[in-house]
């Protein structure tokens, strides 16, 4: 016979997973607080219960009490960790997780760890930020520097994907001053200083993430891998972007891009250093259309067979903005209706703006003007709420593009604060605006 909780959690786990209440199986026999009692642990069984719930839920009496891997959390964990490669082992955690009574605190961390990862992977980043707000307390009573960085930095960077900035900048501040406090690896410190970058340059701190990148360069990049100095390289390349150094850009890219030539040490890693670079060089000014074309074929060739829901959409939306910027407007239209209407988008929030961006700038080019110029301007004041400085600056670009073409919601001449003396977007100190720079949102300020 188990003893209590071990029997309450496994009888619960039986007649939930046939669907059950509580009312459903205890029939005349017996009353449902005494089956809640049971199932919590505060009761033990005797041979004739566990006779009576057998034949209630269909099953022999070993199922309840026999010597078979009950689903603990230790159990659970020892069968994912060492299953095949392919295999999905999620729900099963999932429940050991929701059964377990915290008794191995250590083994309760690593599963949510799992378990985020796995969400994070799928695109699901309010299931991810549940779990790692847990991981979070967890870690911090375990008192695990390593593990509560860790921590820190996928929650940066899952808050970041979900469109909030301050959470994501607190937590990857508090992530590298522990990294260095504590004195831990460089793939730790790299992790927490790359996810600050990131967030930085998100909201428009382009000296504040410069600064940084020199510290990278001098401090953390000799010492990094070749899969972490790839993806060090690709977020300075972005910073360099942002600030209008395309040529320092480019170089950064090639120079990750050659760090990883094949995917024989990690082809997810380079699958997805191609499509950032691709990204990159799509949002250049004027747009790279060679590279980005040879690097998303390429990428293509590897996520059309082994890629996730989250990472396809990702594709199709970076191919939608490679279509526009070749001309091929209708294949750029057909490819971004898809992914935005499919009923589960599992963009991050930037991915997200920018295909609805792409998806407005159609409009306008199909005739909807003011069905476009609507949009436009929803989406410049949604990125401009969320702190999204670079991303703002970039819709508000476009739109005031547009309007400088002469293209009007009302069909009248575009207004004068709209045109530059030469007829295209004014410029900002004698310079012309940049898309995502700091020229463009002060171009931006003060539009309707």
């Amino acid at each position: 016979m188990l003893d209590q909780p071990q029997f309450g959690r496994r009888l619960k786990r039986l007649r939930t997973a046939r669907g059950l209440s509580q009312a459903d199986v205890v029939g005349d026999g017996m009353s449902t607080g005494h089956l809640s009692r049971l199932e919590s642990g505060g009761r033990r069984p005797t041979e004739r219960t566990v006779a009576y719930l057998a034949r209630r839920l269909g099953v022999d009496a070993s199922a309840l009490t026999g010597p078979q891997d009950d689903g603990s959390l230790s159990g659970v964990l020892a069968a994912v960790v060492s299953a095949p490669s392919g295999t999905d082992s999620t729900a099963a955690l999932d429940r050991a997780v929701e059964d377990d009574p915290g008794d191995d605190p250590a083994a309760r961390w690593q599963a949510l760890w799992l378990l985020s990862q796995a969400a994070g992977r799928d695109g699901d980043h309010r299931s991810e930020r549940t779990r790692l707000l847990e991981l979070l307390a967890l870690s911090r009573s375990l008192d695990a520097p390593d593990l509560h960085t860790r921590s820190l930095v996928r929650y940066a960077r899952c808050t970041r994907a979900i469109g909030d900035l301050d959470t994501a900048e607190s937590a990857a501040t508090e992530a590298l001053a522990l990294a260095r406090t504590a004195h831990l690896c460089v793939p730790d410190t790299l992790a927490a200083l790359l996810e600050l970058i990131s967030t930085e340059t998100e909201l428009g701190r382009w000296e504040a993430a410069s600064q940084h990148v020199d510290e990278l360069d001098r401090d953390l990049l000799p010492r990094a891998s070749a899969v972490q100095a790839a993806e060090a390289l690709w977020t300075a390349a972005v910073v360099s972007s942002r600030k209008g150094d395309d040529a320092a850009a480019m170089a950064r890219l090639d120079q990750a891009l050659s760090l990883l030539k094949d995917g024989r040490e990690d082809l997810t890693a380079w699958a997805r250093l191609r499509t950032a670079a691709a990204a990159a060089a799509l949002q250049m000014s004027p747009p790279r259309v060679a590279a980005a074309e040879e690097w998303l074929t390429a990428a293509a060739s590897v996520l059309d067979l082994t890629g996730t829901p989250a990472q396809l959409q990702e594709l199709h939306a970076l191919q939608a903005h490679l279509a526009f910027a070749q001309g091929r407007l209708e294949d750029a239209a057909l490819l971004s209706r898809t992914v935005l209407s499919e009923e589960d988008l599992r963009l991050p929030y930037r991915d997200r703006v920018r295909l609805s961006v792409l998806d407005g700038r159609l409009a306008i080019h199909a005739g909807r003007v003011e069905e476009g110029v609507a949009a436009l301007q929803q989406l410049a004041r949604q990125a401009t709420q969320s702190g999204y400085v670079g991303l703002a600056a970039h819709v508000w670009q476009v739109l005031a593009t547009a309007l400088a073409a002469g293209i009007h919601p009302s069909g009248a001449a575009p207004c004068h604060t709209c045109r530059g003396r030469s007829g295209g977007p004014r410029s900002v100190n004698g310079r012309g605006t940049r898309a995502g720079g700091a020229d463009g949102l002060a171009e931006s300020r003060g539009k309707p």
